[in-house]
């Protein structure tokens, strides 16, 4: 069995396709066959060893989080999946491993897939789907007629969090490229503004503000926000987090594995109220280059890069 693997922290150079074998299941684990995997910028960020306060310094270290495949072995005390079962998810930070032939992950954080989804478009909900399922309703409280606001609304976070307000009947508005608004009406976002908009034009227009990108000053998102209005970051940043622990209308999110919230993002997938876009596939023995290629130029298209075995 292959997967993708690093012996040291840094830049894409450090990347190998290896054997490995999968370690022993813990007993609340499960062993899934992959069968489509994606790629969060978070990966890089990991691979960098900007979070290796929490991934430690035990190499070889495996890449990728999020993944879509079949249960093939289940650990003692796994309750709610069985061997066979169709399943999407996401490892735990500290362990990765899914841009692999086969991944170890926590019960917890592995759901049934809806039928109708393909495994591509099941493997790219996870991460940003709980993300913005989490600001939305976890730390925003939303609720029918809010008016939402999602700066950077056509990024995998901000993409997922425009559809799941308007599925729970908000109104959403968003800033994004200017060549991309077209898009960005398409998806239902109303009005739309530039990355570079002045918030004066939209003074206390919005119950929740949602940063999926760290462009937009907090004072700025403040003038935005009615009386009582929150504002949710979704960049655990040490500045963002002290920040949220000071009285006013900033609220750090630190997304977590929550089994509830997985299920309600499948249940949008499968409804057809959650779709992100694939913007390429590559076969497990071509995804080093394909992942070096997006890490330094950028994605070719909007959408994911999915990684599937051979």
């Amino acid at each position: 069995m292959k997967r993708i693997q690093y012996h040291q922290y840094g830049g894409p150079e450090v990347m190998r396709l290896e054997e490995f074998e999968p370690a022993p299941l813990g007993p609340e684990e499960v062993l899934v066959r992959v069968r489509a995997a994606a790629v969060n910028p978070m990966d890089f960020g990991i691979r960098f060893g900007r979070m290796r306060h929490v991934t430690g310094r035990r190499f070889p270290r495996a890449m990728g989080h999020d993944f879509a495949g079949v249960v093939e072995a289940v650990g003692d005390r796994v309750t709610r999946l069985r061997v066979g079962d169709e399943v999407l998810g996401g490892t735990p930070i500290r362990s990765a491993g899914a841009f692999a032939d086969v991944v170890v992950a926590e019960e917890r954080g592995v759901v049934g897939k809806p039928g109708n989804l393909s495994f591509e478009a099941a493997a790219a909900i996870p991460t940003v789907g709980i993300t913005a399922w989490q600001a939305l309703i976890t730390k925003g409280r939303l609720r029918p007629g809010q008016a939402v606001f999602v700066h950077s609304c056509l990024g995998g976070v901000g993409r997922s969090a425009v559809q799941l307000a308007l599925a729970h009947r908000a109104t959403v508005a968003g800033s994004c490229r200017g060549t991309a608004r077209q898009e960005a009406l398409t998806l239902g976002v109303d009005p739309v503004v530039d990355f570079d908009f002045q918030p004066d034009a939209l003074t206390r227009r919005f119950d929740l503000v949602l940063l999926a990108a760290g462009t937009l000053p907090v004072k700025a998102a403040r003038t935005m926000l009615k009386p009582g209005g929150r504002i949710i970051g979704v960049l655990p940043t040490p500045a963002n987090l002290v920040r949220s622990v000071l009285p006013g209308p900033f609220h750090a999110l630190v997304a977590r594995p929550v089994t509830e919230d997985l299920e309600e993002v499948a249940r949008a997938a499968g409804q057809g109220t959650l779709r992100l876009p694939i913007a390429r596939t590559v076969p497990l023995s071509q995804a080093v280059p394909a992942l070096t290629e997006l890490e330094r130029n950028g994605p070719a298209k909007r959408g994911k890069l999915i990684i599937t075995p051979e």
